[in-house]
């Protein structure tokens, strides 16, 4: 079976897919277009013994850009309902064995940070992605049923939880510093691996192994296409050495297209007929090799170059830009020696915000080895950003997921930025994406301290001090940044991943006024009935309908555990990051059918299976989550919904509580959202902005 059948179209975007663009724009289709003979197909055993007679050494190792091939590991045929993540544990583990089994290592990269020359298209797919899923939810309410594969979007968070299923896996899992492609090629090259997996031309344009293509891997028989730089250079008319300059003559993440046009324009009168291809793009590619295939191979090339390109006021775009595809230890005649490699160094000189070197060090090598969640980036130069969830905008009575949960970043942001030591704590950008933010510019949230009795321990206490007194000191300041600090005790003696989604939970009922005794109902059943079941049972599980407010619960929840894995690693890790996970407490398709039993009533019986052994442990959780809301004044009611849903279409906008602060407003640490809504945003300043779908509305700092 073709590893890629059941992923369909889909579209080129996702949910969380970081890169900017897979490599050069036009590269890929140009390659199985008009010179087919560069996509060689390949079986992967054969080359693995190869490797092994030529490098006896060196085991076949294959690096895989991960980022570009989450969307064709999900292959579930549920994904709408917020994951099916026992199901894609076992197809990851699935995948890895295959490899296994011909003695082939895997070594995944995932992008750790996305570069701010690449924000703008980061915005611009964030914008797309929430039209998309705009859409999705109207196939929703007017079916009840999934989409067709064609609507596919990745389930909320499905890249991060990948990192840590990987590794609980087994696997060496990389989380970069930069952007992946550099340092896939760069580790690749290094560490003399067999070749590198994934979907990105890219991997065309550097000098490293061989690229493979995840898109046409057969998992069964390790057969797929190998791209051939060194044929794709005899088609072109140039050399490996001319492939930097190339890429960056088509336009790339430093030349911007619109600089090349009058080029591009010029290139193509010069172009012989017999080099003429179908399309302009293919046109363009052909006519721009020809030009540099003539040019002598020197930086007075290149320098003349920039001379007659229109690069503004910055001369010195081509010359980073050739620099850029250049691994440690690589020259090019293009460039003068002390301007190569300049992309691991500019990263590594930044000034970082946590000045403990220490501490620092510990972030970055817990970051790399994809031990905690969004630390470093936020030690290192204050920015955070989560891209789009699977929520419904037009759902007037359930908050952005990123606001929900902002006041526990904010006492998160202290611990890290230990705001308690007196002077300035400088705020944290947060690129979110929720219902009305135009990601113009970050948010800019300030640290608020968490209420620890004796005060808020420091970094150095959290993550490096031994002891049961320390272990103690951990947990409460992880529950404090969910304001349950009080509840320790009770929380301390439930098995830890109840104990964590108890805790996400409790801060749910809090922040969002809407939630019922019914929704409450359904997440302890979810998370009771999950635990006996097993991968094959929950894919066999088969739904008459989809409700689409359990979708967006389903993706709030989802965001709500990786918040967990933040707070869990600012605080030293008081519980094991494998007790947060997805797949250790939530299944899609479960909660939509435990949701939609309990809103039509459904008795605690049925919702439990009839396993009378599930009984008290429901009562018991349900009783201490009601507890603790009651003592903070907040009562659950009951509000079945039945089988009916609003569409919500007519309220979006004009709800005078969708009204956006000022971008450096700060919301309080803790509070009921709902509630003081209005009466908070009505005092504030306002600010207009276009709705995808056409109106104008205010920006809701939900």
């Amino acid at each position: 079976m073709r590893f890629t059948e059941r992923v369909g179209r889909g579209g080129g975007d996702c949910c969380e897919f970081w890169r900017s663009a897979m490599g050069v724009r036009g590269l890929q289709g140009f390659v199985a277009r008009v010179c087919p003979h560069v996509c060689q197909t390949v079986d992967l055993r054969e080359m693995a013994e190869k490797h092994r007679i030529d490098h006896p050494d060196c085991p076949p190792v294959i690096v895989v850009d991960a980022m570009s091939c989450v969307r064709r590991w999900y292959t579930p045929e549920s994904w709408v309902c917020g994951g099916q993540w026992r199901e894609y544990l076992a197809i990851l583990e699935d995948f890895i064995n295959a490899f296994m089994a011909a003695g082939i290592k895997l070594v995944f990269f995932f992008d750790g940070v996305v570069e701010e020359k690449k924000r703008d298209e980061w915005i611009k797919r964030r914008m797309k992605n929430t039209e998309e899923i705009a859409r999705l939810f109207q196939f929703v309410k007017t079916y009840r049923q999934q989409p067709g594969r064609e609507m596919f979007v990745l389930p909320s968070a499905l890249p991060t939880f990948t990192r840590y299923a990987l590794k609980s896996l087994g696997q060496k899992t990389v989380c970069t510093l930069q952007e992946a492609d550099f340092e896939v090629a760069a580790y690749g090259l290094q560490h003399n691996c067999m070749g590198i997996l994934g979907q990105d031309s890219d991997y065309l344009i550097y000098d490293t192994c061989p690229y493979f293509s995840i898109e046409n891997l057969r998992l069964d028989r390790l057969v797929t296409v190998m791209y051939s730089r060194e044929v794709l250079c005899r088609v072109l008319g140039i050399t490996l050495t001319h492939l930097p300059l190339f890429a960056c003559l088509l336009g790339n993440d430093i030349v911007p297209e619109s600089m090349l046009e009058g080029f591009w324009n010029k290139c193509l009168i010069d172009i012989p007929p017999w080099k003429r291809s179908y399309n302009r793009r293919s046109n363009i590619l052909l006519s721009v090799a020809n030009y540099i295939s003539k040019i002598p191979c020197s930086y007075s090339s290149l320098k003349h170059l920039e001379e007659i390109l229109p690069l503004a006021s910055d001369k010195t775009l081509l010359c980073r830009g050739v620099s850029s595809y250049l691994l440690p230890g690589q020259q090019s005649p293009w460039v003068p020696p002390n301007e190569t490699n300049c992309q691991m160094l500019s990263f590594q000189q930044q000034s970082a915000l946590c000045q403990d070197k220490e501490i620092f060090q510990l972030a970055k090598e817990q970051h790399i080895q994809s031990e905690n969640y969004s630390v470093f980036n936020i030690l290192s130069h204050g920015v955070t950003d989560c891209s789009n969830s699977l929520e419904d905008d037009y759902d007037t009575e359930i908050p952005g997921q990123a606001l929900i949960y902002r006041p526990a970043r904010q006492h998160i942001y202290s611990i890290l930025l230990e705001s308690g030591k007196g002077g300035t704590c400088p705020s944290v950008k947060e690129w979110f994406v929720y219902f009305g933010n135009p990601l113009k510019q970050p948010d800019l949230i300030q640290p608020v301290q968490p209420s620890v009795t004796g005060g808020t321990p420091s970094l150095k206490t959290l993550w490096l001090a031994k002891g049961p007194d320390v272990e103690k000191q951990r947990y409460s300041t992880f529950l404090a940044c969910f304001h349950l600090q009080d509840e320790m005790e009770e929380l301390q003696a439930l098995e830890a991943p109840v104990a964590g989604f108890c805790c996400l939970l409790v801060y749910l009922m809090m922040q969002v006024s809407s939630l019922s005794l019914e929704d409450l109902n359904a997440f302890l059943a979810l998370i009771l009935c999950l635990k006996g079941k097993s991968a094959a049972q929950l894919k066999g599980l088969q739904l008459a309908q989809v409700d689409s407010r359990a979708v967006h619960l389903g993706a709030v929840l989802v965001r709500g555990l990786t918040t967990l894995l933040m707070a869990n690693s600012a605080c030293g890790f008081p519980f094991r990051m494998d007790d947060l996970m997805p797949w250790a407490v939530f299944d899609g398709k479960l909660f939509q059918e435990k949701y939609q039993k309990a809103h039509r009533g459904c008795s605690v019986e049925e919702l439990l299976e009839g396993n009378e052994s599930l009984y008290t442990p429901f009562q018991n959780l349900k009783s201490l989550i009601c507890k603790i809301c009651m003592a903070k004044s907040r009562t659950i009611q009951s509000r079945p919904r039945g089988d009916g849903f609003n569409t919500g279409r007519e309220q979006r906008d004009f709800n005078p509580r969708f009204q956006q602060p000022h971008r450096s407003h700060v919301v309080s640490p803790y509070h009921n959202q709902m509630r003081e809504f209005t009466q908070r945003h009505l005092q504030s300043q306002g600010r207009e902005s276009g709705h995808p779908h056409g109106r104008k509305y205010h920006h809701p700092p939900r």
